[in-house]
């Protein structure tokens, strides 16, 4: 047997269509939220009263083209076990109904300036990746692990979320 032929019997097929598909998905509801953030921040998001641990806002922009990255990856396993596990279908609809919650906590937050409404926002959107995770975890252990950092860095946000909404 030669290493191709060994290699095409150890990694599975990549659907690349499907792969950029949800990449893309991803990196819109950043586009979609990222309308109302870069507006705001040079002009009220500038003017809030911040904790000592907010990041420099260069900061923001690299972590989550990094997150949707690996939020697409995460969803494309899941999508590529569609057909083989029984849940796919709730994933995919809890995914998709998450992403819109992620791109509407920018605009509540940054657009509409409401800190407290974006602070339930961001709870809901961070049971939502919990349970993403946990269902994640039944198609594609990897797509699971993939949605670590996402969950660790809405902690984070939410902490910040709070802690602005307390100072201001």
């Amino acid at each position: 047997m030669t290493a191709s032929k060994s290699r095409k019997n150890t990694f599975p097929k990549i659907a690349w269509m499907r792969l950029i598909i949800s990449i893309l998905l991803c990196q819109t509801a950043g586009v979609i939220g990222s309308l109302s953030t870069f507006p705001a921040i040079g002009t009220w998001y500038a003017t809030l009263n911040k904790p000592v641990f907010n990041p420099p806002s260069w900061v923001f922009g690299p972590a989550w083209l990094t997150l949707y990255t690996l939020m697409g990856i995460a969803f494309y396993l899941v999508w590529q076990k569609s057909k083989e596990v029984e849940y796919s279908n709730i994933s995919a609809t809890v995914f998709l109904i998450h992403l819109i919650f992620n791109a509407s906590w920018s605009i509540v937050f940054f657009g509409m300036h409401n800190i407290g409404l974006a602070l339930v926002i961001i709870i809901l959107m961070w049971i939502m990746i919990l349970t993403l995770i946990f269902l994640f975890w039944r198609s594609s252990r990897i797509a699971a692990y993939l949605l670590i950092p996402y969950i660790l860095w809405v902690t984070f946000a939410s902490i910040l979320n709070y802690s602005i909404l307390i100072l201001n």
